[in-house]
């Protein structure tokens, strides 16, 4: 029996003290429970992606420096097999380093294996900085079972439609017991499931067990789930790790099957659970899985960034409802501050929905008027240019002395602004450049509307109270820039709006089902004058609007294709894909 220590950590990319400290816990912990092996994800002790980090001579001689040190406290536990993801020096042509897997066994690396498959697509860039490793596969013999091992994306291609190579051919005709799978795999919605689908036809195809290691946390834009989990060709999944935590878990593998045992403490305090908790094995409803993901997201993103409080602008509508609520939960009531702005023609509910949230969430709630400084600036613009302001740039003025506002309070107590947008205004521009795209992160960036309205009430759900009061949910959406103004004055219905986009920024990269329908839906509204003269304006927009994406804050990517480096289009171009 081979008893493996599966160590799901949750690295800090160049923090090489930290990363390779929770790396000897771990190793300790597996020894102590009388591991036989114990394996982390890809790039494990740099943190997964350095980007251009890599091409600093520094940060190359400290990962080196903590590799040489966990080799050789590796001297401590001579019975314990390590299986360490990391980058290392190409001696080759082509790119300097390679994307390497170390196994490590008392005080010597005893062989090493580098990823042969690079992604160079959606929000990865790997070919930018390592070197292909060759075709050959890397199987070793420990306590006599035979084991195999992959990076990532060398096991994502056994389809052979993707690459060249597929790396299980050669593994096959080695005939392993077990592949490792060692990772740094991205969460969207749906991807446990693209996982389970993908290596149980592996195991299936290849006859062998695989054991899949992923890496948790959230970093800039990403989140990775952990959620790690065991494949056989007979049985499919048979066992999962928790998702969004930090994990040590001890799985025993004989006779070609996986049993489970106990779960460690992970060498780092693990991410606080949440009510919205995903049982192994089960994929979570798009709300429960969204709720997770950002909570992560935005808890790393400040603690890795140096901040421990945030503030938001409270406008008492449904984006900015959320985006309190998430921080509330994710931070802590007492570490979020809202600030309502209210202006000549705000409603009475701005403030008074802004109240009744900040009230039942126990967050700080500031008032600060912006009408004085409307005219003020009115004032002096008619002055310096001779004419009023009034129309589009009015109502842009009120929400650029809102996004002045917040970045004072920012500045002054050191917050991190998060910024309120969904992806179906920021999709079509439906926000105002240095006004309410302020901030340092996004939280609902890469949700559309709809989607917005269903995580109010999964939170209210959750919750088993009112925490987004029911006059938010209800009202309707609204700028409040103007007398009067409605956001379907410039937009079609959300409902509408969200299925053209699905459909146009998407595609098939989504579920099959929303794929079908969204496809369905803008089938239909094309049969009509109307309808395509709609779908055609929608697309135009989104189009036209990329210079205001391209300068947004970063926003948690929570779907197949969120906004950022998982769609790079120019700026300067003519083509929108509409009525041309």
């Amino acid at each position: 029996m081979l008893r493996i220590a599966i160590a799901q950590t949750n690295p800090t990319i160049g923090d090489f003290k930290a990363n390779t400290s929770a790396i000897l816990a771990a190793m300790q912990q597996a020894a102590n429970a009388h591991a036989d092996l114990v394996v982390f994800p890809e790039l494990a002790v740099c943190g997964y992606y350095p980007g251009d980090l890599l091409e600093d001579e520094r940060f190359l001689s400290a990962m080196e420096r903590s590799v040489a040190r966990i080799v050789q406290q590796s001297e401590h536990w001579p019975h314990l097999t390590v299986i360490l993801g990391t980058a290392r020096p190409n001696r080759g042509p082509g790119k300097p380093l390679h994307n390497a897997l170390l196994i490590i066994r008392h005080g010597a690396v005893i062989a090493e294996y580098y990823k042969q498959l690079l992604p160079t697509y959606g929000i990865f860039d790997e070919y930018r900085h390592f070197e292909p490793g060759p075709e050959r596969a890397c199987v070793l013999a420990v306590k006599g079972h035979r084991i195999g091992f992959l990076v990532c994306e060398d096991g994502w291609n056994d389809a052979g439609r993707d690459y060249a190579v597929n790396p299980f051919e050669a593994l096959r005709k080695q005939k392993p017991e077990l592949v490792i799978s060692i990772n740094a795999s991205p969460s969207n919605l749906g991807k446990a499931a693209q996982r389970h689908a993908l290596f149980g036809d592996a195991a299936r195809n290849n006859g062998f067990a695989i054991l899949f290691v992923n890496q948790v946390g959230g970093q800039d834009q990403l989140v990775f789930d952990g959620a790690s989990f065991g494949v056989t060709p007979q049985q499919g999944v048979t066992f999962t790790c928790r998702q969004f935590e930090e994990e040590l878990r001890m799985v025993a593998f004989d006779g070609g099957a996986f049993s489970t045992g106990t779960r460690m403490p992970a060498a780092a305090q693990p991410v606080d659970g949440t009510a919205t908790a995903i049982p192994s094995g089960r994929e979570a409803a798009p709300a429960a899985f969204y709720h997770r993901q950002i909570l992560l997201g935005l808890r790393d993103y400040a603690r890795r960034c140096g901040f421990t409080k945030a503030v938001i602008g409270s406008s008492g509508g449904i984006d900015s409802a959320i985006t309190i609520a998430l921080a509330a939960e994710a931070l802590g009531a007492d570490n979020v501050t809202a600030i309502t702005m209210p202006s000549e023609w705000s409603s009475t509910g701005s403030v008074s929905d802004s109240q009744a949230l900040c009230a039942a969430l126990g967050v700080r709630l500031h008032t600060h008027p912006i009408a004085a400084l409307v005219q003020q600036y009115a004032a002096g613009y008619r002055q310096a240019f001779g004419q009023p302001l009034h129309g589009l740039p009015l109502e842009n003025l009120q929400a650029r002395i809102r996004g002045t506002v917040l970045m004072e309070y920012s500045n002054a107590h050191g917050a991190l602004l998060l910024t309120t947008g969904n992806k179906s205004e920021i999709s079509v521009g439906y926000c105002t450049l240095y006004g309410d795209t302020n901030g340092g992160l996004g939280l609902i960036g890469d949700l559309y509307k709809t989607e917005v309205y269903a995580l109010a009430q999964h939170i209210n759900a959750v919750a088993g109270r009112e925490i987004i009061p029911a006059a938010v949910l209800s009202k309707p959406p609204s700028a409040e820039l103007a007398p009067g103004q409605r956001d379907t004055d410039s937009l079609p219905p959300y409902d509408v709006l969200d299925e053209i986009l699905k459909w146009h920024i998407e595609g098939p990269r989504l579920a099959a089902d929303e794929w079908d329908k969204a496809r369905a839906f803008v089938e239909q509204l094309r049969q009509t004058d109307d309808g395509r003269a709609l779908v055609g304006r929608i697309l135009s927009l989104v189009a036209r609007n990329e210079y205001k994406r391209r300068q947004a804050p970063p926003i948690i990517r929570v779907r197949a294709r969120a906004f950022g480096s998982g769609r790079q289009l120019p700026i300067a171009a003519k083509f929108s894909g509409g009525n041309e």
